[in-house]
């Protein structure tokens, strides 16, 4: 698929004075205009975070309320129930909020939904669950915004419910006893981009704050809250950066022996990065939820003995290799249906349907389908006689904006401009597919179906030294918003020494005039290594990683395309 390079704007005044204050190489004052940060103070406050650099958790709308209520159910030993989602930032934020918890109150319990019979978010039979174990102050974490009916069922039980949530909400509030979410149109919170499980730990930073404690307290939930940060894939700027740069260190020293395990398992070389996250500890965390029991991810966070979280890790470790070959199976089958439709290269949207499709692994196969296609996708499948499916976007189109375009032809819909998930009756799925099919048309542009690589500097690979990448690896930690800088370097020649690896992927060994060999990584380019291996300059976008292996370290080239004169 032919991708677009496209340069990222700097103003050339602000990078000039930025450079003057800063003295370093103008490519880093470019790239951080590129970020907004445009003066001393701001950068220093980029390469430098402190936790002091926090908001006040009390800008949240109806903190003072949430920590009131739960300040009277520890006062009154009253029965405390957790209610977390299923996937990584719900699980964590249950482990979060129990660890803080379980040492000034031990009337605590937790409850995560059945993926398959409850669906997202705060079920009836939660509720009644909830019931059952005489629960007097329910805290929902990472979902609860549109629990109307099910507040309003806990309220007729005599339940208070906390609501701590991150996600956008309908015009109609729940009848909560406080609702932190940022998201709300009435909340003045400076920031508005906080994970479930970042909202779970403003509640943990009012209550230490209003009762003066060790904000060591705080410190200690950092590594749990950098997972969610890293696996919700949420803007990694302001707040949540600060919230990552100080989780990463508390991650990678972690005494939680679960995580200790879960890394060990995970097979990452230390120290960890929000890549090892995303690619590792989060798909074993979320492989409970998706394939059995969530519980078992909160089970191992929370381990105290290193042979159950040693356990614990074991089993998510195989369900995540279930996971994956599941995975790739309905991908496959997907990729085939899509393809077997004559007029498939015509079409502007991917809808597909088979019931048999495990209904935890439909978002996956979505961003595979948009990775592979780059064309907004809608996976379905069969769920307690409904179809259900995740939904998954390209950059400009706005995923959840378009399903408010079908909804009469839907039982539900929720989530965000990028993802989202849904429900319908099966007599609805052919006209689902025409409508939504329809819309894309509608309020697209032929532009956005071609795929963008951001650029923040052309260079050349003298460049790229020690002392470069000592000063690029301080804008970490990389992910949305912040990411790795892409760079490009023009007419490079094949040294002789590049080579075709197993699965069509590509090792370059690369000069340009009298360099020497630069090496890198190209996934899935295989395909290239003849028009390389020509010796004729050819251009290359790629970003920089330093290679871990055995405890040593070197810079690679993460070859992101190639084009060819």
């Amino acid at each position: 698929m032919e991708k677009q390079w496209k340069l990222l704007e700097a103003d050339k005044v602000q990078v000039s004075e930025l450079q003057e204050a800063l003295n370093i190489h103008p490519i880093f004052c470019q790239m951080l205009v590129q970020r907004g940060i445009t003066s001393y103070d701001q950068a220093k406050r980029f390469f430098r975070p402190e936790l002091s650099h926090l908001h006040d958790p009390f800008l949240m709308k109806d903190m003072d309320k949430a920590i009131a209520r739960l300040e009277k159910a520890i006062e009154n030993n009253e029965r405390i129930l957790l209610y977390g989602d299923y996937d990584v930032d719900g699980t964590t934020s249950i482990a979060l909020m129990y660890s803080f918890l379980q040492t000034r109150h031990r009337n605590l319990d937790y409850y995560i939904p059945n993926r398959d019979k409850e669906g997202y978010g705060v079920s009836i039979d939660g509720i009644e669950y909830a019931q059952e174990k005489g629960t007097q102050l329910l805290i929902t974490l990472d979902c609860g915004i549109t629990a109307i009916d099910q507040v309003e069922r806990a309220n007729q039980y005599g339940m208070d419910v906390i609501i701590c949530d991150h996600h956008l909400p309908e015009k109609k509030l729940p009848n909560a006893v406080a609702i932190l979410d940022p998201k709300r149109s009435d909340c003045e919170y400076p920031f508005k981009e906080l994970s479930g499980c970042g909202v779970a730990f403003k509640l943990a930073q009012a209550y230490v704050e209003k009762h003066q404690l060790d904000w060591h307290q705080l410190e200690d939930l950092l590594d749990l809250l950098v997972i969610s940060i890293a696996s919700d894939i949420v803007p990694i700027v302001s707040e949540n950066r600060t919230l990552a740069w100080f989780g990463l260190q508390k991650l990678n020293s972690t005494k939680r022996l679960g995580l200790r395990a879960l890394i060990a398992k995970s097979r990452r070389e230390p120290p960890l990065t929000i890549s090892d996250i995303v690619f590792g500890l989060g798909p074993m965390i979320n492989a409970a939820g998706r394939l059995a029991d969530a519980e078992q991810a909160v089970r191992l966070m929370l381990s105290a003995e290193p042979s159950v979280a040693h356990d614990y890790a074991r089993v998510l470790e195989y369900r995540n290799q279930l996971r994956k070959e599941f995975d790739r199976r309905i991908a496959a089958e997907a990729k085939e249906l899509l393809e077997s439709d004559p007029f498939w290269q015509q079409r502007k949207s991917i809808v597909l349907y088979q019931p048999h499709w495990h209904k935890g692994l439909v978002g996956i196969v979505a961003a595979r389908m948009v990775e592979d296609y780059h064309r907004p996708a809608i996976i379905l499948t069969q769920s307690e006689g409904k179809i259900v499916g995740s939904a998954r976007s390209i950059k400009g189109f706005d995923i959840h904006q378009a399903l408010g375009m079908c909804k009469d032809l839907l039982i539900s819909y929720g989530g965000h401009a990028h993802a989202a998930g849904l429900s319908l009756y099966p007599e609805n799925v052919i006209f689902f597919q025409e409508r939504f099919e329809a819309v894309v048309d509608t309020v697209t542009t032929d532009e956005i179906f071609t795929p963008e690589i951001p650029i923040a500097a052309e260079i050349e690979l003298k460049d790229i030294t020690q002392a470069f990448w000592n000063v690029l690896r301080q804008f970490a930690p990389f992910g949305p918003s912040n990411r790795n800088p892409n760079f490009v370097v023009k007419k490079v020649r094949d040294t002789g020494f590049s080579k075709l690896l197993r699965d069509n992927h590509l090792r370059v060994a690369i000069g340009q005039s009298d360099s020497d060999p630069y090496y890198g990584i190209a996934f899935g380019r295989g395909d290239d290594y003849e028009k390389i291996k020509t010796r004729h300059p050819f251009h290359i976008c790629f970003n920089l990683q330093e290679n871990k292996w055995n405890g040593n370290a070197r810079l690679q080239l993460v070859v992101k395309d190639i084009k060819f004169d």
